[in-house]
């Protein structure tokens, strides 16, 4: 089954190189389709917006489709509108492409995460939804890095070509190695739509989505300025960064690990876990970037503290809608874009008011004692006993 996973793991690495790619490339795209750098910015909330807001959609409407089917037939809208960007003659059509290409996003990822629940033991599942999050880390510690130098180098054009070439490679895997049958005993049955809506309705369910959001809006507060904090605030040279964002990336991969080994023993305990340390790093980032060495130490703990948060919050989602899980796994997913947008504007807030660009990390700190305290809540609310009703 290892293939398996593998094969899905690549192609989140896709869906997620294709997602941030556009931020490395904005002065080339903006130049070569002669708009603005705001303009071409939007390139990438257009995807977001498409992952957030059809994505749950296309969940709910390919409910009964086989798994392996729906694998292989969401790849296809996400290749033609990478092959689309390629081809784009001006920015309306690559805005339309990006949009075509994100509508696959969330129910792939959603999916993903599903099969690798039902391949995997009882007590492997953290693990495995690891295997699918890392996806994600190598998105953005190397594809991404790795899209802006051969656009830099090629044109922003030979990026997409690079990723439509991965995606294929992960299509012939699925063809090849997912095994039909036991991907067939996880295709929804009839009356699915139902329970997957109901379990929306689930309160302790929204209150974990919404600790989703909270906790990767505080991530993504951080990390969104992390190349000024550390020029600015711990003076680290251009070059310097470049190779402290390679330590913050392998910080995230084994992070990502480590947060899926938590969620194996007990997801709740897990989440508490990563949503604690988080809070921690946060502050002890705040008071040891003025400190060069002690910076960059810090910068790995982040990384690795940062992204365990996606395999135990996903191991979370799944554990409260385990008999109905996709769609909430697929809103969950819309929650982490959701938290890299307000991540982003929280981050831009605090700046735009003066406080300074250390004062970023406070704002993430404070983000993350939210969502620990909505998990806290919820876990107690979880295991108190029923009240009973007497018979008068």
């Amino acid at each position: 089954m290892a293939i398996t996973l593998f094969a899905l793991m690549l192609g989140v690495f896709c869906l997620g190189t294709a997602e941030i790619i556009i931020s490395g490339l904005l002065p080339n795209v903006a130049a070569d389709l002669s708009v603005s750098l705001p303009n071409a910015g939007l390139l990438v909330t257009g995807y977001a917006l498409g992952v957030t807001i059809i994505g749950p959609f296309v969940t709910l409407l390919t409910l009964r489709v086989p798994r392996k089917t729906l694998m292989l037939g969401l790849m296809a809208p996400f290749i033609l509108g990478n092959i689309w960007a390629v081809l784009a003659p001006d920015y309306q059509t690559l805005m339309a492409a990006r949009i075509l290409t994100s509508i696959s996003h969330g129910t792939f990822v959603a999916v993903a995460f599903s099969l690798a629940v039902m391949l995997s033991p009882a007590n492997k599942q953290g693990s495995a939804m690891a295997k699918i999050a890392l996806g994600f880390n190598l998105a953005n510690a190397f594809g991404g890095p790795m899209g802006t130098f051969i656009g830099q180098n090629l044109g922003w054009r030979a990026t997409f070509i690079a990723i439509v070439a991965i995606a294929i490679i992960s299509v012939i895997l699925i063809v090849v190695f997912m095994p039909s049958k036991l991907a067939q005993a996880q295709q929804p049955k009839s009356g699915a739509m139902g329970r997957e809506l109901s379990t929306l309705i689930n309160p302790t369910l929204a209150f974990a989505v919404i600790a989703t959001v909270l906790a990767q809006g505080a991530v993504f507060t951080a990390s969104t300025y992390i190349v000024p904090l550390l020029m600015d605030v711990s003076y680290f040279t251009p070059s310097a960064v470049s190779a402290l964002l390679v330590v913050f990336g392998i910080g995230a991969i084994i992070g990502n690990f480590a947060g899926g080994r938590l969620a194996d023993k007990h997801v709740m305990r897990g989440v508490t876990i990563v949503l604690s340390s988080l809070v921690i790093i946060l502050i002890v980032f705040w008071m040891t970037s003025v400190v060069p060495i002690l910076s960059a130490i810090t910068l790995f703990l982040f990384g690795a503290i940062g992204f365990s948060i996606i395999p135990s919050l996903q191991a979370r989602i799944q554990a409260l809608a385990v008999a109905a899980p996709t769609l909430a796994l697929s809103v969950n997913v819309s929650a982490f874009n959701l938290g890299n947008g307000l991540g982003a504007w929280m981050g831009g807030i605090v700046l735009d008011f003066g406080f300074g660009i250390r004062a970023v990390l406070l704002a993430a700190a404070v983000l993350a004692v939210i969502s620990l305290a909505i998990i806290l809540l919820s876990w107690r609310q979880s295991r108190q006993p029923m009240p009973q009703v007497s018979a008068s």
